[in-house]
């Protein structure tokens, strides 16, 4: 049996608990609605457990393990932090990590009422965390390149969900970001897949970041592509005037990757409509509006 078919449960994160780290296992679990790659569980009030399940390695939680204790002090919002380490065994042959946990509801099942307040947070956030990135860093493989290195995927989600009369505006966008000069500045700290389900919400605010994974050092227009993703129509100006790091060719790359994640966004709602595998029912209104949002500027 693989550890993509172990069903896991309550009693089985117990049970590994209890066989690595036994002070942790009588705090109270229960299981957090959506993940993909990993399934979480509460642990207790102020921690949770990240299993591996669909990622078909551990790279994405062994960076985790190995940079968000780096990082995390530098940051202004609260982000997941790392306190033990769950090997595979036996009884799971995967990775498993007990992190910090961060209080809010994933904007995918919420939405934030203060557009000024979360640009001015995300913008102080990406600030922070965008800094040279040490030589050891990881690079990623499939995210971080320029636009014009995309242009498969985009073609892809473009066909499958972009309306007729979109078409124009949306590859209009697209061609600009791939026109746009490359990023010559040092490889930067990136978080690489700021999307509504990676950000939680409280009280209407932005409160916190989740699922560094994807974390690598490269091109932060990648990130930036979240002013449009994840911002309330109108905030994106405001956004890149307090961020003040960000050229033009940088904001062009990041609104043509914001179109490139929108439509992966309308992508898997489609597929959860469809109940394919990955797919999120729910995205593909949050989708919809995010690439409204990149048409209007």
């Amino acid at each position: 049996m693989t550890g993509a078919e172990i069903e896991i449960t309550a009693d089985l994160v117990r049970d590994l608990l209890q066989e690595q780290h036994p002070d942790l296992a009588g705090l109270a679990i229960r299981e957090v609605a959506g993940g993909w790659g990993n399934q979480m569980w509460r642990l207790g009030a102020e921690l949770a457990v990240r299993m591996q399940r669909m990622d078909p390695t551990p790279e994405p939680q062994l960076k985790e393990r190995r940079w968000l204790p780096v990082l995390a002090p530098r940051l202004p919002l609260p982000v997941p932090t790392p306190v033990r380490f769950g090997e595979p065994s036996l009884r799971f042959p995967k990775h498993w990590t007990v992190m910090t946990w961060v209080p809010g509801v994933p904007l995918d099942s919420s939405s934030i009422s203060r557009g000024d307040h979360a640009a001015d947070t995300l913008a102080g956030f990406l600030k922070a965390l965008h800094v040279e990135a040490p030589a050891d860093a990881p690079i990623s493989e499939d995210r971080g390149d320029h636009p014009k290195k995309c242009t498969d995927g985009f073609d892809r989600f473009f066909d499958a969900v972009v309306p007729d009369e979109l078409a124009d505006d949306v590859r209009a966008v697209w061609e600009d970001a791939v026109a746009a000069p490359e990023w010559e500045g040092p490889p930067l700290w990136v978080h690489g897949d700021l999307h509504p389900a990676n950000v939680v919400v409280s009280d209407g605010r932005l409160a916190g970041v989740i699922d560094f994974g994807s974390m690598f050092a490269g091109d932060p227009a990648w990130d930036l592509a979240a002013a449009w993703v994840i911002l309330p129509a109108g905030a994106a100006s405001r956004f890149f005037d307090v961020y003040a790091q960000a050229d033009e060719g940088t904001i062009r790359r990041a609104r043509g990757l914001a179109a490139l994640k929108s439509l992966f966004v309308m992508v898997m709602g489609q597929n959860g409509e469809r109940g394919l595998p990955g797919g999120k029912a729910t995205w593909g209104p949050a989708g919809r509006a995010a690439l409204d949002r990149v048409l209007r500027g």
